[in-house]
């Protein structure tokens, strides 16, 4: 009778043992499924609808400056298109990098750049208007005249003095534009999030 009792203990200890295993391990698996779906939900809104992306350079002062940190908006455009005033990022036409200026001449318009002055000419304005930009502290430098296809944009930094802009480079394509500034992150200070200004068009 003992040897049996003894046997009986042994095999509930061990039931049991499983069963403790068996409740660590389904818990483990647990984390790990949704450490998983974490993951994946992260890296979606990452690559498909939001991305971080840091300042570099002063071409954009004083609204951005060097190491700010922003979240660039890749699905607004994928609703609707692009609007004037709006600072965006996109692949630079002349090298690998990315860009960060602010979108001034539509698809379609006439933008011309004359005596520290821009006038935008299109449909609704065919005499032209002028930019008026509260947000920059210099006119704007060069000489401009230029007819935008169906798919670019015109674009200037807010540093007008020390810009490369579509005043050198052109007119940019649509297809190169990744997203719009939506929020600054860092510093702490200047946190912000970014809407487009109101012209007198």
């Amino acid at each position: 009778m003992e040897e049996k009792k003894e046997e009986n203990l042994n095999d509930n200890f061990e039931i049991q043992e499983k069963g403790l295993f068996s409740k660590i391990a389904l818990f483990f698996l647990e984390i790990i499924k949704v450490a998983l779906l974490a993951a994946i939900t992260i890296g979606l809104v990452r690559y498909f609808l939001f991305k971080p992306f840091y300042v570099k350079g002063s071409s954009m002062e004083p609204n951005f400056y060097e190491r700010d940190y922003l979240i660039i908006d890749e699905l607004s455009y994928r609703l609707r298109e692009p609007a004037r005033g709006e600072v965006i990022v996109f692949n630079s036409p002349v090298n690998s990098d990315y860009y960060l200026k602010r979108i001034i001449g539509l698809p379609g318009e006439r933008v011309i750049i004359e005596n520290n002055t821009i006038v935008i000419k299109n449909k609704e304005n065919p005499t032209g208007f002028v930019v008026e930009e509260n947000y920059i502290n210099e006119d704007t430098g060069g000489s401009t005249n230029i007819t935008l296809g169906e798919n670019q944009y015109f674009v200037l930094g807010d540093n007008r003095d020390s810009s490369f802009d579509s005043r050198s480079f052109g007119a940019i394509d649509s297809k190169a534009v990744v997203g719009k500034v939506w929020v600054r992150g860092f510093p702490f200070d200047r946190i912000n999030i970014f809407e487009k200004p109101i012209y007198n068009n």
